[in-house]
């Protein structure tokens, strides 16, 4: 007798714990709980990333000073201007020659000067054109604010 009460108080245990698992799979499975799950790890995720990329920030500025100190560069460094973009398309001007009294002799001799067979030299500059205007379509003027 003993041994019965005994097994039916394991087999109730044993119910009631598969049924608590039941219900919170059920739960698990609802959709307001996995917005709430992918939410939550889309945060973590996100954290995580911003972490690394400050630690990426961190040690890209501890080698560059590395590199510095290895360098001796420390404000030192010379840096050359940019060269002005050539578009494609667009035209581009230089000076045929350089007549004496024009303002283009004045111009001192640059690095994208060329020599010329006659040992004058030309100026090689471009300028900076305006962009044309498309052509009107179906007799409506070119706007930017339609």
């Amino acid at each position: 007798m003993v041994r019965r009460i005994f097994w039916m108080a394991v087999g109730a245990g044993a119910t009631v714990w598969a049924m608590n698992k039941a219900n919170e799979a059920v739960h698990r499975l609802t959709p307001d709980s996995l917005s709430g799950t992918a939410a939550r790890g889309a945060l973590h995720l996100g954290d995580l990333a911003k972490q690394f990329a400050q630690d990426v920030k961190a040690g890209m500025a501890e080698r560059e000073e590395q590199l510095r100190d290895d360098l001796g560069l420390h404000g030192t460094a010379v840096v050359e201007p940019r060269r002005p973009r050539v578009v494609r398309g667009e035209p581009q001007y230089r000076a045929i020659s350089a007549a004496p009294g024009s303002p283009a002799a004045a111009l001192p001799p640059s690095s994208s000067s060329r020599a010329v067979p006659n040992g004058a030299r030309t100026t090689r500059a471009t300028e900076s054109t305006s962009r044309r205007a498309l052509p009107q379509r179906d007799g409506t003027p070119n706007r930017k604010d339609h």
